[in-house]
């Protein structure tokens, strides 16, 4: 049994769930509380050295961080991971994407609206996150006006990455209604067998 240790309501950990329960893979699930210095302590860090949540445990002392190598590491050999290179090289890229033009825009915004202890102080900072979120909320939405999902003609590991904080983006100020392929894209998603809401 796979051991995750994550926070429900972090895309990045979500995104893990997502896999292990699209596979019906047996897990249990350690909530990690960042706010609360959890990530921080030797315990922790010793499976992470960067403090930072998900982290997968694969046997006793082997774990594996980063939520996107987590979840190309479940979904390898699944139907989650595109057996034809080209179309693997394309997941691959839409989960770099999701990392450097999506994340650090939408999720961070989400963050500073939502997890902030402080929230009205980080206003300016969360606006400056609005440009490149919908920079990147334009890019999928165009790619999306022509294809049922990211990469070839099924739902694959790309789809999960992106599904993940783009799902929440209204938390971070972000108007998702401006986005018709990309609603209807999410709602795709959450038709899958084995797809898991985010706790709230």
């Amino acid at each position: 049994m796979y051991k995750v240790y994550g926070m429900s309501a972090s895309g990045n950990c979500h995104k893990v769930r997502m896999v292990l329960e699209a596979l019906r893979l047996p897990y249990s699930w350690t909530e990690i509380d960042p706010g609360r210095g959890q990530t921080r302590t030797p315990e922790f860090l010793a499976m992470n050295p960067n403090g930072k949540v998900p982290v997968l445990e694969l046997e006793p002392g082997v774990w594996m961080s980063e939520s996107n190598a987590i979840m190309f590491y479940l979904a390898d050999g699944s139907t989650l991971v595109p057996s034809d290179r080209m179309q693997r090289a394309r997941a691959l890229e839409w989960m770099f994407f999701e990392q450097y033009s999506h994340e650090p825009f939408i999720a961070v915004a989400r963050y500073l609206h939502r997890f902030h202890p402080d929230p009205p102080s980080q206003r300016a900072l969360a606006e400056s996150k609005r440009e490149g979120g919908d920079r990147a909320l334009t890019v999928m939405e165009h790619h999306l006006e022509k294809r049922d999902f990211l990469v070839g003609p099924r739902y694959t590991v790309a789809d999960i990455a992106l599904y993940a904080y783009t799902h929440v983006a209204g938390e971070g100020g972000f108007d998702l209604g401006r986005y018709p392929a990309v609603r209807a894209w999410l709602e795709r998603v959450e038709a899958q067998p084995g797809y898991v809401r985010m706790p709230s």
